[in-house]
């Protein structure tokens, strides 16, 4: 007999199973739906006004290309255990490591998911009176649309799946038509040789922004990729997603920018005459991407609290980011997101490097075996996590000194490398010490 609960079975504190699994052409709709919205539009318009054209190709492309050889290789981890990052995590850092883990990744994910909302409110109810000269207030639209996202993140990966599958297709029509309405009156040439508009950014500047925009999403990429049929779809899905899609959708938004000489996207759409509709598109990307938020965030939950079914944890952590976000939280949190933001990133350089270093032990049956803590993991944590605040730019960070110039890759970097290389000291002093003669002449077992 079917599990009359299998609306809302998501696998969350076991592997997902092989029959359950999808290629790379279905994650790739998932995850574009999680990372393309209204924000990553607003974010080409800003490269197309504060750079010029070639720089600002340059930028969308090599920014994409770093977030998705992150995005791969923390993938490969989920498609190849299974399991969500907040369980991944426990190979490297212990039992109560990956608790701070959970608790860290789902403070942030649902804080991010008030912010998102309170946008979502926000440019919700500029529609509806441009539009529709219907006057609703934020607050509603703000409460309607937590109910929307918890919905879905509350059904899990299915609803995710069957949304993107129509969000992201909507979106590309909308944005490639826009492209070739604004392409009929404008020369290229001139595209090419427009001026800056905006705020002028550096060439480093603009991919800090980039990588920074996403790479936490990268970092709890087992969260979607455990539904990998393989690390193969895993990897492919990460560039389709983060590579083509991502900067396509940049690319598209700097062209839009510089044809236009506005730097407000949503004014562009406006003043190309497509109507409520596509602004309502726009809307709906944005609703792929918070749900993610709201979904990541319970999975960690789960891994703390394991006698609460994840639907239960989701409406609740819905429940406190709507409240966030009817509190205002853009105004007041942005500081203390931005601080948790900080120590996420380490998390994945650990267990990617810990991965290829200790690959056999990263299974299901052998979860039950790990320490209470991993100390090397912890301690790489913490250096990784400081090296953070010491290249984020005050008041938010310390600004004692870049690297890349994006704080999240630089604590990914640091903790990757630290991690591999401590890993294979320590398994080189393993290998030695149980090969070691005794002094009886025999070996040590």
């Amino acid at each position: 007999m079917k599990n009359r609960f299998s609306l809302v079975k998501d696998y969350e504190l076991e592997p997902v199973p092989q029959d359950k699994r999808k290629g790379w052409l279905k994650l790739s709709f998932v995850w574009m739906g999680a990372i393309v919205a209204l924000s990553a539009i607003v974010l080409g318009g800003a490269l197309g006004a504060g750079l010029s054209f070639s720089q600002a190709i340059i930028a969308s492309f090599v920014g994409s290309f770093v977030l998705a050889v992150l995005s791969a290789l923390c993938c490969v981890v989920g498609a190849k255990t299974g399991l969500p990052t907040a369980l991944v995590s426990r190979f490297a850092l212990g039992k109560y490591g990956s608790y701070a883990v959970s608790i860290i990744i789902a403070i942030a994910l649902f804080g991010w998911f008030g912010v998102q909302l309170d946008l979502f409110g926000a440019s919700l109810h500029n529609i509806l009176i441009d539009g529709l000269s219907i006057n609703i207030p934020p607050l509603i639209l703000v409460l309607i649309g937590g109910l929307l996202m918890t919905t879905t993140a509350f059904i899990g990966y299915k609803a995710i799946e069957k949304l993107s599958l129509l969000a992201v297709p909507l979106l590309a029509i909308l944005l490639i038509s826009s492209l070739i309405k604004v392409m009929n009156s404008t020369n290229f040439e001139e595209v090419i040789k427009a001026p800056i508009i905006g705020d002028p950014l550096t060439l480093g500047t603009a991919i800090s922004l980039i990588i920074g925009s996403l790479a936490i999403g990268a970092i709890i990429g087992p969260d979607i990729s455990r539904y990998a049929h393989s690390t193969k779809d895993a990897i492919i899905s990460s560039f389709m997603a983060y590579f083509v899609g991502f900067s396509i959708v940049l690319i598209i938004a700097v062209v839009l920018a510089k044809a236009t000489t506005q730097v407000d996207i949503v004014e562009i759409m406006l003043g190309l005459g497509w109507g409520t509709a596509a602004l309502l598109v726009l809307i709906l990307a944005q609703w792929t991407t918070n749900d993610n938020n709201l979904y990541s965030s319970a999975l960690g939950f789960s891994v703390i609290f394991q006698k609460v079914p994840k639907s239960i944890l989701t409406v609740i952590a819905g429940f406190i980011g709507t409240g966030m976000a009817v509190a205002g939280i853009y105004d007041n949190f942005i500081p203390f997101l931005n601080f948790l933001s900080a120590l996420i990133p380490p998390i994945g350089g650990i267990y990617v490097a810990d991965f290829m270093v200790n690959r056999k032990k990263y299974s299901f049956e052998k979860l039950g075996e790990t320490k209470n803590v991993e100390i090397v993991g912890i301690n790489v944590w913490v250096i990784a996590a400081l090296v953070a605040f010491m290249t984020i730019p005050a008041p938010n960070g310390f600004g004692l000194f870049t690297l890349t110039g994006a704080s999240g890759l630089d604590a990914f970097l640091v903790a990757f490398g630290l991690q591999l290389i401590l890993g294979k000291l320590i398994n080189r002093t393993n290998k030695e010490s149980i090969t070691k003669p005794n002094t009886k002449g025999g070996k040590v077992s």
